[in-house]
């Protein structure tokens, strides 16, 4: 066999190759694998370590009291100095991909594993899943970034760490690629799909190999479906895990939005202690549970199950949840979902198995398809909590009641509660992320948004010799044969050519192809041009929708250009809405888009002359496929997009003044600068700007001053707004705007005014 020669192997593993890319894939998954391997181990010997202290003092119970506070005490302490560390790690990873361009700060991984591994181990109510998931994300992006990846595959890497530490934490790679797949990416994008894969099995493999097997849930025997009725009793416990998931994430909710007056660290030690004083009365709810789901995963009789202590265990795992991610999330809701669920799924077989007389229940069974009806109503994934729940436990005969318990549970969960756990998460920092699907860019655009008119058509009786000159004359290659107001085909050069080249002898009917390939107005652009391609033409015919033989326009090469620049333009505005995300906004301010209607008194009028209410900024106007850094002088128009930075209130007095009110101010129009984006500015200590008030400050042109954030607390700026060092000013301005505002909050001298 010939050997590849050396060019062709420098080829194949370039830095942006695929082969280099796949390998960057393999290496993430063996160095998550090693971190999900340290995290077991490290919550291994927190936990000895406080059994240890409770038998050498005698008093276990009162040792697990004081631990879970002191776990949370600290995990607090540290995210303090490091936010990174104070959150549950899914919404952190999915936000990355979708706002952030994949990345997140390395030193998050190490410090992440610290503060789960004292959460956990010391007795909280949460699992490691969630953690895990940030700490293989963090790896993902990391590996990525250090190796000059693009944006693109910095995002594959990012989501295929989070789903290799799914299939880590669980021996389940192939849930940890649906997870990755459906809760970290939101879409199937098969670009993805290989780096996803990859990691996912060489995590699984490496921790596999460094703690053992590790199916933490595993099934006795087989757990078949024993009676067809019973479908109506799985449904049931589908039911019930939805009432029960919307009561967690309501609880859930509410604990995030307690307040209390005192020192911060008065919190983690109150939430804590409140959690080791449920575990004083039911141990069993402390750290993951996972010995307590292994056992009722295993009750094969209703015997086994006391049907009033499981569905208890129920409501204490909720609400020692819910107190212990109401401290920052140092941990995740993997795992006590399940828990809840096999818990919910026991104690309802044991409770309605003396009035059902049709078959035996096995307690068992229906744990483990509460497990998967609990976990797809609180994160909305039901391919990921079918697949878990498989590969888990091992066992595959209970495909049918589980495929029905979460896709109830998911269509129910949706339509009681909005949010999944996950998407409440980035709710409360002013993020909603839109899944999007794996669509061309052209995708977006409709071949009747850009088909030009019908110019020039021939009859069929026309000789070639006549259609070779319109075509020369007008520089077409191709022309519609239309007869009687019908389109009966097309002739091209290649047609004249085939015929035997220009002749005053063959007419166009003649060496025309009859019935060609059209597309309709609404079709999509990106599929023209695939038709386009595969038939090797410069051109298709338009028909109407519903006549395939009426013409309505033509559809060229020309009208391809214009379409990519149209859905280049959707495609800044989508861009823009994400960037938006990164603001974080207090509960009633937010972004809204507001649309000067035709024959507004706002249509000329320059932005200065606006009545513009209280806590209400005007950040950008998008003008067709063009973006506007507004400025006093810029005059609106008739179908501009306004885009303001408002409370509800002040977004609703605005709309009414476009409408209503009256100016009389007109000056010229400001030209768009499209690279207009989101900055976000620090006031540095010892600025210039600290202490004054923003009318004070030199803001240059092209920037505009959108929020400032201070102590985690969300402003709407006025002229009056004082700016202090420290604060975290958002600016929606051009590149070298933002870098003159910068430089001049360092060497500027503002105006008169008190320190």
């Amino acid at each position: 066999m010939r050997r590849p020669s050396l060019p062709g192997w420098r080829a194949l593993l370039r830095p942006g190759s695929t082969a280099t890319f796949l390998a960057l894939s393999v290496v993430v998954g063996v160095v998550v694998g090693l971190a999900a391997a340290a995290l077991i181990g490290a919550l291994d010997g927190v936990v000895h370590l406080a059994r240890w202290v409770g038998e050498q003092t005698g008093l276990p119970k009162l040792v697990a009291l004081l631990a879970v506070p002191l776990g949370l005490l600290v995990a607090w302490l540290l995210s303090r100095r490091f936010p990174e560390v104070a959150a549950d790690g899914v919404p952190e990873a999915a936000a990355a991909v979708a706002i952030r361009s994949g990345y997140l700060p390395t030193r998050g991984a190490p410090l992440k594993l610290v503060a789960t591994a004292l959460t956990v181990g010391l007795g909280g109510s949460v699992g490691r899943e969630g953690p895990i998931v940030q700490i293989g994300a963090t790896i993902g992006s990391s590996i990525a970034r250090h190796t000059g990846l693009g944006e693109d595959r910095v995002r594959s890497l990012v989501a295929a760490g989070a789903g290799a530490a799914i299939g880590a934490s669980f021996n389940a790679p192939i849930a940890g690629m649906f997870f990755a797949i459906e809760v970290i990416l939101g879409n199937f994008a098969i670009r993805h799909l290989n780096a996803v894969v990859v990691a996912s099995v060489a995590a699984a493999v490496t921790t596999r190999s460094i703690v053992g097997e590790e199916l933490i849930l595993r099934a006795p025997g087989s757990l078949g479906l024993g009676d067809a009725r019973e479908l109506l009793l799985y449904a049931l416990v589908s039911l019930a895990a939805v009432a029960v998931a919307w009561a967690f994430l309501r609880i859930l909710s509410g604990v995030h939005a307690l307040r209390h007056r005192g020192p911060g660290w008065l919190r983690p030690v109150l939430l804590g202690l409140a959690v080791g004083g449920i575990g004083w009365l039911e141990p069993d709810i402390l750290g993951t549970g996972q010995e307590v789901v292994r056992g009722f995963i295993s009750a094969l009789d209703t015997g086994d199950v006391i049907w009033w202590s499981a569905l208890a265990l129920v409501g204490y795992k909720v609400v020692a949840t819910s107190l212990t991610l109401g401290v920052g999330g140092f941990g995740g809701v993997f795992m006590p979902s399940l828990f809840i669920g096999a818990a919910l799924g026991a104690g309802f077989a044991a409770l309605v198995a003396p009035v059902w007389g049709f078959s035996d229940l096995r307690p068992g069974a229906f744990a483990i398809v509460g497990m998967a009806a609990t976990f797809s109503a609180v994160a909305r994934a039901p391919l990921t909590s079918i697949l878990i729940v498989f590969e888990i436990t091992g066992d595959y005969n209970l495909v049918l009641p589980l495929m029905l318990a979460a896709s109830l549970a998911t269509f129910v969960g949706d339509r009681v509660h909005r949010d999944s756990v996950y998407a409440m998460a980035l709710a409360r920092r002013g993020i909603r992320l839109r899944p999007r699907g794996e669509i061309d860019l052209l995708d977006t655009v409709r071949v009747g948004e850009v088909a030009s008119p019908v110019d020039l058509v021939v009859a069929p009786e026309a000789s070639t010799a006549e259609v070779q000159g319109l075509l020369d004359r007008y520089r077409h290659r191709s022309l519609p044969v239309v007869e009687r107001g019908r389109l009966v085909g097309v002739i091209t050069v290649t047609d004249i050519v085939r015929t035997g080249g220009p002749s005053d002898q063959v007419s166009a009917g003649e060496a025309m192809t009859p019935r060609p390939a059209t597309v309709t107005p609404s079709s999509p652009v990106s599929e023209a041009l695939e038709r386009m391609a595969a038939l090797g033409v410069g051109g298709l015919p338009v028909v109407a929708d519903d006549d395939p033989r009426r013409l309505v326009g033509l559809f060229r090469r020309e009208e391809a250009v214009t379409a990519y620049h149209r859905a280049l333009g959707s495609e800044v505005h989508h861009e823009m809405r994400r960037e938006r995300l990164r603001a974080r906004t207090q509960r009633d301010t937010s972004f809204h888009d507001l649309e000067v209607p035709p024959g507004s008194l706002a249509d000329g009028r320059a932005v200065r002359d606006l009545p513009l209410p209280a806590e209400c900024t005007i950040v950008s106007v998008r003008r067709g496929t063009g973006l506007l850094v507004p400025q006093g002088a810029t005059v609106l128009r008739a179908g501009d997009v306004v885009t303001v930075f408002a409370a509800q209130e002040a977004y609703r007095q605005l709309a009414e003044r476009l409408r209503l009110d009256d100016w009389t101010a007109e000056t010229p129009r400001v030209a768009a600068e499209p690279a207009a984006r989101f900055y976000d500015v620090e006031i540095p200590a010892a600025s210039v700007a600290d202490g004054r008030a923003i009318r004070e400050i030199p803001i240059p042109g092209g920037c505009t001053v959108v929020s400032v954030c201070r102590a985690g607390e969300m402003l709407v700026p006025s002229g009056e707004t004082r700016l202090l060092a420290g604060d975290m000013v958002t600016v929606f301005a051009h590149p070298a705007a933002r870098e003159r505002f910068v430089e001049r909050l360092r060497t500027d001298r503002p105006g008169p005014g008190p320190l």
